[in-house]
This record gives structure tokens, sequence and C-alpha cells, in this order.
């Protein structure tokens, strides 16, 4: 018999609370505290479950990696056409710009830091891109 898993991402930070803020406005996401006072969720529309636990210690990650570091980054999917809305509205909740090697070509993957120095993208979903394909095709 198999035991009933779920599974969520968890980002330590200095402050969990602020944290917290940036990602329910951005997710548009129920901020849920718990009884721990170093820890918090965020639960939202479609799948989103989030937690945030404050590390006493905390020091941001830095920005670019090397070249053998492994890592992880939240990657939020939007529609095609919502990807500059979606960062303008990541960029004015204070989401920062991160450069990458190869910022040619298509920009339908952007990268960014979030208050606390996690790094996040904005990208637009693979459903989205091919029911656009789809649509351009019989256009």
């Amino acid at each position: 018999m198999t035991v009933a898993k779920t599974s969520f991402l968890v980002l330590d930070c200095a402050e969990p609370e602020a944290l917290a803020e940036f990602y329910s406005s951005l997710l548009d996401a129920e901020i849920q505290v718990m009884s721990d006072p170093d820890y918090v969720e965020l639960v939202g529309h479609n799948g989103v479950h989030l937690a945030l636990r404050r590390d006493h210690g905390y020091a941001p990650p830095s920005w670019p990696r090397p070249e053998d570091a492994q890592q992880a980054h939240l990657r939020i999917l939007v529609a095609h056409g919502d990807l500059d809305e979606a960062e303008r509205e990541a960029v004015s909740l204070g989401a920062m710009p991160i450069e990458t090697r190869d910022s040619s070509g298509s920009r339908g993957v952007r990268f960014y830091a979030d208050p606390a120095g996690h790094s996040f993208s904005l990208a637009v979903s693979p459903l989205d891109e091919s029911v656009d394909r789809g649509m351009r095709a019989t256009d």
C-alpha cells in the first residue's frame, strides 16, 4: 500500500512574512500563517502551494551561478500574450530582472530574483504555445 503524499517548494529566507506578501500578490495566493512563527504557506489557484521558512542565518543566493552548481528555481507559467504584463507586475512588486548569459532570441522565458534573492522565471505556458502554433497554422 502506498502512503498518500503531497509536495511543495519551501524557500528559506530572512523574513517569511514579507516574502509571503510578494508571492501572494504575484501568484494570487492566500497566505496561511501556521503555528510556527518561522513558517508560512501560500495556497492558490491551479495547484500553487509554496512555503517560506525563516533561516536566521540566511544569505541570498548569488547570480550567475558557477557552471557546475545545481539549483532549483520557481517557474511561473503565463499565457503567451500575458508575458509582458506579468513582467511589469513582478517588477512592480519588487522582483529584480536577472541577466542571463544568452539573452538573445526568444524572450519566452525571463529570469528574476524575488525580494529575498531566490531566482524564478516567468515563462510562456507550453500548452499556450502549442495552442498558439496551431491557431497560426490554420490562419
